[in-house]
């Protein structure tokens, strides 16, 4: 069996990255990010096809335990009040589903509202002054206010490890760019502060249950093997194309080597499943963006969502 980066993982974690090694270049996982209770993302595909994504992305941005509710617009408001509560509806799911084996997947981002200051949604750069290569230093402001919301996310997550249930865990996400906090002063001190949090939740919170996705196709910013279990990208094209995403997966490859197992962290138009089974690039997994990505019928049409879930190439519930 795959060894995970951390050398403690759970058997539960070391069964799912041995899974998604098995699927990739012989099955696509299907999934969908959802951030809201009803998941309504989920029945609507479930209503055209018969089946529900594999995987399922979740989302803990209103879990940050720095929110200026004072300071944010209704659009703010309104997402972090549909975010609450949802870590327990992700729980749910997950044992209903996985009380036999592997039957379904979990995966969550993290857009982390500044630790420190900040107005409206400061998990962006342009509304926090939050400095991340201050994060580097010990006992500065900003080092133990990312401690602290490190502290109070691995109580969120020491719940999931104590039901034994597996996590693709993707911090500090879309490091190439510069809009989220993390990604400001460029994608290697991104790099560092992943570090920090996987020496901090393996050796010191032994959260073993979680599986490392890195998201980052720069190469002098990749954390190192020994800190990644699944290499991804997000891709969001100007243009929508049937694809099999080859080109981005070359590049990923390139940048971060062909030692890990990749994926498709986040996308606006779904991979064409014919062209990706024709092509065998290698992705384990996609995943497709909540509410208009997933339900307004241009981007993905009902007849794509149907040839994608009827697919004997892809991986469904």
């Amino acid at each position: 069996m795959i060894e995970t980066a951390n050398r403690n993982g759970s058997q539960e974690a070391r069964k799912l990255l041995q899974y998604l090694n098995d699927c990739a270049g012989k099955k696509m996982i299907t999934g969908q990010h959802t951030q809201t209770n009803p998941m309504e993302e989920v029945g609507y595909i479930k209503s055209i096809t018969g089946r529900e994504p594999f995987l399922r992305g979740f989302e803990l941005l209103g879990y940050s335990p720095n929110i200026n509710y004072e300071d944010a617009d209704e659009a703010c408001l309104t997402e972090v009040a549909e975010n609450k509560g949802t870590m327990e509806t992700a729980l749910a799911w997950a044992k209903e589903n996985n009380a036999s084996g592997i039957n379904c997947i979990l995966t969550f981002s993290f857009h982390w509202f500044s630790p420190l200051g900040g107005r409206d949604k400061s998990f962006y750069a342009k509304n926090t002054d939050f400095d991340p290569e201050k994060v580097l230093v010990d006992g500065s402001p900003e080092n133990r206010a990312f401690y602290s919301d490190m502290d109070k996310i691995a109580e969120i997550l020491e719940k999931f490890k104590l039901e034994k249930v597996p996590v693709l865990w993707r911090p500090f996400h879309e490091s190439y760019g510069k809009w989220f906090w993390w990604g400001c002063k460029g994608p290697e001190v991104a790099c560092k502060l992943y570090r920090m949090m996987f020496d901090y939740y393996v050796h010191e919170k032994h959260l073993d249950n979680l599986v490392w996705v890195w998201n980052c196709d720069v190469a002098s910013a990749y954390p190192g093997d020994e800190y990644v279990d699944v290499n991804s990208i997000d891709v969001y094209l100007e243009e929508k194309k049937a694809t099999d995403y080859r080109a981005e997966y070359e590049k990923l490859v390139s940048a971060c080597g062909k030692n890990k197992v990749c994926a498709l962290a986040e996308v606006g138009y779904n991979p064409d499943i014919d062209l990706v089974k024709e092509s065998g690039t290698p992705w384990a997994y996609y995943m497709t963006w909540s509410k208009e990505f997933a339900m307004d019928g241009v981007r993905n049409t009902k007849d794509e969502l149907c040839r994608m879930y009827s697919s004997d190439y892809s991986v469904k519930l």
